[in-house]
């Protein structure tokens, strides 16, 4: 869990997790610099539960860099994502870890929904695909970074490219290069907290940066970019209809 002056949010999400119906996890949050108070109720929350680790980087790195040393601290097989203002379901771990555990799957995710500043269902859901390849991530970047399991003892060490924001799609997109699929569970196991702050809530933004990842991470020819780009803004579109 990266966290960045979060401490508006952070709290509920770290609820979230111990709220688990699956209780051999450990969570590790890395603050990047927080100037709002944040690393003090991190103090707090570690006292409280011994499974709970906070790690405090030097200097601000962004999200990626800050993920980046939670997956090196991390010592177990498997490694799931959540943001420092969104929440998982109770029962996410649990239902999750069994379905990759009697598929023998390294990639999955799940559905999502939508949640107000506040809390509240916006009564919007993503759903996930039974399955996506790396040619379907390119042209659908649907797999959100708050459901998502991989477990390394199948795909090996990795980490996410230090860039500001859709490094999870290049992540994602480096785990599946290597032949792997990314299998989805249409179960909602996950909420996403819309905020009008939020660097991902900047559409403009994003697109500009999954053409990036196009073009100087996956190094993409112009026509193979275009073609990538116009599927990615269809899914894109119909995913907030």
């Amino acid at each position: 869990m990266p966290s960045y002056n979060s401490k508006d949010f952070i709290s509920d999400s770290i609820q979230s997790v111990m709220s688990q119906t699956y209780s051999n996890w450990e969570l590790i949050i890395v603050d990047d610099c927080s100037t709002d108070g944040t690393q003090a109720l991190l103090a707090e929350w570690e006292q409280a539960d011994k499974r709970i680790h906070v790690k405090y980087r030097k200097e601000n790195g962004g999200a990626a860099m800050a993920r980046n040393m939670a997956i090196d601290n991390a010592s177990g097989r498997y490694i799931a994502f959540l943001d420092s203002d969104d929440r998982w379901k109770p029962h996410k771990l649990e239902l999750q870890l069994g379905f990759m555990q009697e598929n023998s799957y390294a990639f999955t995710f799940s559905s999502y929904e939508y949640i107000t500043r506040d809390g509240e269902s916006l009564k919007k859901w993503v759903h996930a695909p039974k399955v996506i390849s790396y040619q379907d991530m390119l042209k659908n970047t649907i797999v959100g970074c708050l459901t998502v399991i991989v477990d390394r003892s199948i795909v090996g060490p990795f980490q996410m490219p230090n860039i500001r924001t859709r490094q999870d799609l290049a992540t994602w997109l480096s785990i599946l290069k290597k032949g792997h699929n990314a299998y989805g569970m249409t179960e909602i196991l996950a909420e996403y907290r819309v905020g009008n702050d939020s660097i991902s809530n900047n559409k403009w933004k994003s697109a500009q940066k999954t053409w990036f990842v196009y073009r100087e991470i996956e190094r993409l020819n112009l026509a193979k970019a275009a073609w990538c780009f116009s599927h990615y803004a269809y899914h894109a579109i119909r995913k907030r209809m």
